[in-house]
C-alpha cells in the first residue's frame, strides 16, 4: 500500500494541465474585468461628468458629484485589482515573471488609491466646506460683490485638489489604455 513518488515528467503534465485550466478560466475573466475598468473610466469622466455638468444647477451637480466619485473611485480600484488578479495565463504571477508587464498596473494602482484615499475625499470635503462658507457669506450683506478671503482660500485649495484628482485620473486611464494596447498585440487571429 506504499505509493511511490510522481516523476518529474508526471509532475510537468499535472502542472501544465493545471495551467491550462487556470488560464482557460483567466483569459475571459480578464478580458471582462478589463473592459469593464475602461468601459468605467471612460464613461465616468468624459460622459457622465461633462452631462451632468452642462444639464444641472451648481448645486445639483456638486450633491451628485460628491457621493458618485467616492463610488467611482471604488469600483475603479476593485475592477483594477480584478484584472490584475486575472492576467492570463497565471494571474499575477504573470506579473511577477514580466517585469515590464506590471508597470502599467502599478501606475494606475498608485494613481487610482491617491484618489480613492486622499485627493477624492479632499475634493469632496473642500467642496462641501465650500457650499458652507457660501451660505456664510450670503449672511454678511455688507460685502455682496466682493468673495471673502476665506472663499478664496477654499477656492484655491479646491482648484488644487480637484486639478491633482482630474490628473491622476487621467494617469490611470492611460495606463489602462497602455495595458489595453499590450494585451491586443497578444490576439491571435490566425
Amino acid at each position: 500500500m506504499f505509493m511511490s513518488e510522481p516523476s518529474l515528467q508526471e509532475s510537468i503534465m499535472v502542472i501544465n494541465i493545471r495551467s491550462m485550466h487556470l488560464a482557460s478560466l483567466t483569459a475571459p475573466l480578464h478580458l471582462l474585468s478589463y473592459s469593464a475598468l475602461l468601459g468605467t473610466q471612460l464613461y465616468q469622466t468624459f460622459i457622465v461628468t461633462k452631462i451632468c455638468y452642462d444639464a444641472l444647477p451648481r448645486s445639483a451637480f456638486t450633491t451628485l458629484q460628491k457621493r458618485l466619485f467616492p463610488i467611482y473611485f471604488r469600483v475603479q480600484s476593485l475592477l483594477l485589482l480584478l484584472t490584475v488578479v486575472t492576467v492570463p495565463p497565471q494571474g499575477p504571477l504573470t506579473l511577477v515573471a514580466n517585469k515590464a508587464a506590471w508597470i502599467p498596473f502599478t501606475i494606475a494602482g498608485v494613481t487610482a488609491l491617491l484618489n480613492l484615499m486622499v485627493y477624492g475625499p479632499r475634493t469632496r470635503d473642500i467642496m462641501i466646506e465650500r457650499v458652507h462658507q457660501a451660505t456664510r457669506d450670503a449672511r454678511n450683506p455688507d460685502d455682496v460683490t466682493e468673495v471673502s478671503m476665506e472663499m478664496q482660500k477654499l477656492n484655491r485649495t479646491f482648484s488644487r485638489n480637484h486639478a491633482m484628482s482630474i490628473h491622476l485620473n487621467l494617469i490611470s486611464i492611460g495606463a489602462t489604455l497602455f495595458w489595453g494596447w499590450r494585451l491586443a498585440l497578444r490576439l491571435d487571429f490566425s
